[in-house]
């Protein structure tokens, strides 16, 4: 049996800390025994109470904010108890972990996914430890898109291997009772449109975009509704603009969800603004769950949003979005058609459970390639 430790910051609802979720879920336990570090407390979020439900043990080591001596400690005792063949990290938790690939060199593979450009996950004392893992520790770096993998090689001069993210597709596969149901407790019409948007309210998703394209084309489209699911820095200056764009009665601030699938039943299509990305998750659950989608290039997005289920413009680029939106949003027979290609798509290409056996596939050739006794 390979012994894998996943390595996250905290079992928060971003996309990299969900592919953790993922792989630990979707683990062949046959063959693997998965196991977790958060280094901060327990969160109480739905991914915690997923992976208590299956069973894997997570240890939360309630790091202190800011740098924290004490948390090498608690990973030792961790390394210590468990004595993994593979430590997989995500985030920025792979500063954390250095010392014990440094101190079990030899004895301990290393595997830390790019969640993000190369240049966007890690700024440049970062990128100089992360270097010396990857050249002198034998952490093997994973790109989820080749934007990310021409990052790597751009900022590291490293080749590595790419596997696309993944996600639970038949969760997001509700039927029409379920649209019926949300739409009818949030006072949403039969006859309104309604886009959603999921992410952070941070400057990288850039939603200040949504709501300025939306304010354009707002005149010649008076059952156009906005739910933006998320939080961040950027929820009040997005609850003004909406004000002062007079959008205040169209759009919604749902916050944190975790009824993201009956949220997406209920929409018509989805929306992307990002100013950069790696390869969203937000993408692959509006497609799966059969909406098309207007999104920007950025990072992977256009591998993941064909001609027949999308649209994608040019980041930051106003007109082209309120152009996008205008097009989906006016046409519900082009949505329809979209949507049936959009989960298609998504049935294809998208499965966490074949995510994972190419990372289940990737560990096996590191244990063996190191001779790691199992």
């Amino acid at each position: 049996m390979i012994r894998v430790l996943h390595v996250v910051p905290r079992f928060a609802l971003g996309g990299g800390e969900r592919i953790a979720m993922h792989l630990l879920r979707n683990s062949d336990r046959t063959r693997f025994t998965p196991r977790a570090i958060s280094l901060f407390v327990r969160q109480d979020t739905d991914i915690e109470e997923s992976l208590d439900r299956d069973s894997i043990k997570v240890d939360y080591l309630g790091k202190a904010p800011g740098f924290d001596f004490f948390a090498f400690g608690k990973i030792s005792a961790v390394i210590r108890d468990y004595q993994p063949h593979i430590i997989h990290t995500h985030l920025y938790a792979f500063r954390y972990m250095v010392p014990t690939l440094v101190s079990h060199r030899g004895k301990i593979a290393g595997v830390h996914t790019l969640h993000n450009l190369a240049q966007r996950e890690a700024f440049r004392k970062d990128q100089m430890v992360w270097s010396f893992a990857f050249r002198h520790l034998h952490v093997t770096p994973v790109a989820i898109a080749e934007a990310v993998q021409e990052s790597i090689r751009e900022v590291y001069g490293i080749e590595s291997p790419l596997i696309s993210n993944g996600i639970p597709v038949d969760d997001y596969q509700l039927d029409s009772d379920r649209r019926k149901v949300w739409r009818t407790e949030h006072n949403i019409q039969p006859s309104d449109v309604v886009m959603v948007s999921l992410g952070r309210l941070v400057r990288q998703k850039n939603q200040q975009l949504i709501l300025s394209a939306m304010a354009k084309i707002a005149p010649r489209l008076p059952f156009l509704r906005c739910l933006f699911v998320g939080d961040g820095e950027l929820a009040e200056e997005l609850k003004r603009q909406s004000a002062r764009l007079a959008l205040q009665d169209r759009v919604e601030f749902l916050g944190t969800r975790c009824d993201i699938p009956d949220i997406l039943a209920a929409a018509d299509f989805g929306i992307l603004s990002s100013d950069w990305e790696g390869n969203p998750l937000s993408v692959m659950e509006i497609m799966a769950a059969g909406k098309p989608m207007l999104a920007t290039a950025v990072g992977g997005v256009p591998d993941l949003v064909p001609g027949d289920a999308g649209i994608v413009v040019p980041p930051g680029n106003e007109d082209a979005l309120a152009d996008g939106l205008f097009r989906i949003a006016s046409n519900p027979r082009l949505r329809a058609s979209m949507g049936v290609s959009a989960q298609q798509f998504a049935r294809l290409r998208f499965g966490a459970a074949a995510m994972t056996r190419e990372y289940e596939a990737l560990y096996e050739s590191l244990v063996l390639a190191r001779a790691l006794p199992m």
